[in-house]
């Protein structure tokens, strides 16, 4: 089996890379986020506006959500590479924790979409 040692260490430097890769992607896609939820925020401040909390959430709250697939990836890959049931283990329990704050994430951003869609239809038909 030592025949096979050169394999494994090449495997864990490649699951290790792009493990950070991926980690690297989701702290990216917060900091676009954030940087994309000030500019909604600033332009309705410039042209006092209303506050567009809804829209600030929808699209913070979609960066987010990007972010957390990104890091379930790396949960994913990272899980080729380790070496016990312990590590496995914590592994496991982030992965399930990231997951359920994904599926709660989305389900809220799905009432805040349907939310907003309902105040402009509303808004379309007080106009009229």
């Amino acid at each position: 089996m030592m025949g096979l040692e050169p394999l494994k260490n090449s495997l864990s430097s490649f699951v290790h890379l792009l493990g950070f890769c991926l980690e690297t992607l989701s702290a990216f896609c917060v900091l676009l986020g954030l940087i994309t939820t000030l500019k909604i925020a600033l332009a309705s401040f410039r042209r006092r506006q209303f506050f567009p909390f809804i829209e600030l959430r929808l699209n913070f709250g979609s960066w987010l959500a990007l972010a957390l697939e990104f890091q379930l990836g790396a949960d994913i890959v990272f899980t080729t590479i380790t070496p016990s049931f312990v590590a496995l283990g914590k592994l496991g329990a982030i992965a399930v924790i990231r997951t359920f704050l994904n599926y709660f994430l989305n389900k809220e951003l799905e009432m805040e979409m349907k939310f907003q869609n309902e105040l402009q239809n509303k808004s379309a038909l007080d106009q009229l």
